[in-house]
């Protein structure tokens, strides 16, 4: 096991399985924040990173970072940078990180809610499982759900036209709709498009964690999703 800091980041590099489809059927391990910690030892299964610019407007989240949903956090930090605050749980089991996974509207780690409540507007990064390209952008926030699909679509990434109703990302009780607006914007990635963000479509933290693994492709969806913001 070896520490790595890169843009801000600083994480575990360790071995880990295949990383977990977003929103599976089957219900969370855990149900909230206080019980998963109570079987889980933070520093050796999971790390809890946070960015709080002072002045800060915007938040990028990724709740189910790490292995658990591959490669939510470093898009989540790298569009965040230093202007926007930054939040992401990041698994780091060696195997088994799924186990890690508490869906968006029951996730109540403290220092997530406390981040977000601080800011005006939210973007929460998530993985889905579907094997062709295409982004589902869901959230309260409906302005800025549509500026973020047009901002994708023209840098010429798929959005899809419609999403389901489990990754809609609109209950009010979803972390990325309680900022101070009350709204936010979710990005449900599919593997198709998560794999084309990384050289030879691999995303195994020891991949992702590396820049230099990055495609010309990750740096232009983030940065398309951060001209919506400042438009």
């Amino acid at each position: 096991m070896r520490k790595i800091i890169a843009a801000g980041l600083v994480a575990l590099l360790v071995p880990v399985a295949a990383p977990h489809p977003a929103h599976a059927a089957a219900a969370d391990t855990y149900p909230d924040y206080a019980t998963l910690a109570a079987k889980e030892v933070e520093g050796r299964d999971y790390l809890r990173l946070r960015r709080l610019p002072r002045g800060a407007e915007v938040a990028h989240i990724a709740i189910h970072g790490g292995a658990i949903e591959s490669p939510t956090t470093q898009l989540a930090d790298h569009a965040a940078g230093t202007k926007h605050a930054f939040y992401s749980f990041v698994g780091i089991k060696p195997d088994g990180n799924s186990k890690l996974h508490i869906t968006s509207t029951r996730f109540d780690e403290p220092r997530a809610l406390k981040l977000v409540a601080a800011v005006d507007r939210t973007v929460s990064w998530h993985a889905a499982a579907a094997t062709h390209a295409t982004t589902y952008v869901g959230g309260r926030d409906a302005r800025l759900v549509a500026k973020v699909t047009a901002a994708l679509r023209k840098a010429g990434f798929p959005v899809a036209a419609t999403v389901p109703d489990r990754i809609n990302g609109t209950s009010p009780r979803n972390i990325v709709n309680r900022n101070k607006r009350r709204m936010g914007v979710q990005l449900e990635i599919s593997k198709g498009q998560r794999t084309r963000f990384f050289k030879g479509g691999k995303l195994s933290r020891a991949r992702v964690e590396n820049p230099a693994n990055r495609t010309s492709a990750f740096y232009r969806y983030v940065n398309a999703v951060n001209s919506a913001l400042a438009s």
